[in-house]
């Protein structure tokens, strides 16, 4: 199963218009305030530290290169061809690799996995983007790259999350400048219970290993100055030993 088209063009329309550099958009916070965080809780379940690792919905690749710093060999992964554009030319050196891969295609992931072997994976803020269709698939997907040995860190907005978004959207001024292509291009996140990430993760024959809570941040801030975070959830998963 792959992602419906009106989902790939949504994607690619937003990306084709995002501006080039870390933090034009608004998910693309600082990676000390992101991927920096969440390895805190990642770090402590990893079997094995140097399977490569997938970042999986790079975007622009800026959680990427820093991941890129810290493990031996990084993929950034994403659906959307311009996003890879914009990672590419973020990378000039070349630290991360990055490659088109349609997260919904259990097909995909296994040549994926074939090539790469078992892995750890990187997730941040996809599942909740997904149709609901595609949800299911992905977390299969996923199992797939993990393999054996890879573990699996999804952070995803809570129901909350929504609401933070539409209030922020329906503001008197309208949505910040940096929420309003989102709302555009038709990337709201959907309402994915906190409940159902694990669920999903189960059914595809992982384990949930640790979870939590811990604040998504954003690049936008409220007119008072104040930075914008989700409420949102974390889970480890893989395989039991």
């Amino acid at each position: 199963m792959s992602v419906t088209s009106r989902y790939r063009d949504a994607w690619e329309g937003f990306w084709n218009e995002a501006a080039e550099g870390q933090g034009a958009v608004f998910w693309d916070a600082e990676p000390t305030l992101t991927a920096g965080r969440h390895l805190a809780y990642f770090e402590p379940h990893l079997t094995d530290p140097g399977l490569p690792l997938i970042d999986l919905g790079c975007g622009n690749g800026t959680q990427t290169r820093y991941l890129a710093e810290r493990f031996p060999h990084v993929v950034g992964a994403d659906l959307s061809t311009a996003a890879l554009t914009h990672a590419r030319h973020a990378d000039p050196a070349g630290v991360a690799a990055y490659r088109q891969l349609d997260a919904a295609d259990k097909a995909e992931a296994e040549i994926l996995h074939a090539e790469l072997g078992d892995a750890n994976v990187y997730v941040r803020g996809v599942l909740h983007q997904c149709e609901p269709d595609d949800r299911q698939p992905l977390a299969d997907a996923l199992a797939t790259l993990l393999g054996e040995r890879g573990r699996a860190f999804l952070v995803e907005p809570s129901p909350a999350a929504k609401t933070v978004l539409m209030g922020l959207a329906r503001g008197p001024a309208g949505p910040p400048a940096k929420l309003a292509p989102v709302l555009r291009h038709g990337l709201t996140p959907g309402a994915v219970p906190d409940e159902a990430v694990p669920e999903y993760l189960r059914a595809a024959g992982l384990t949930v290993l640790a979870s939590g809570d811990l604040p998504l941040t954003t690049t936008e801030y409220t007119p008072d100055g104040t930075r914008i975070e989700l409420p949102s959830t974390w889970v480890v998963a893989g395989r039991r030993a």
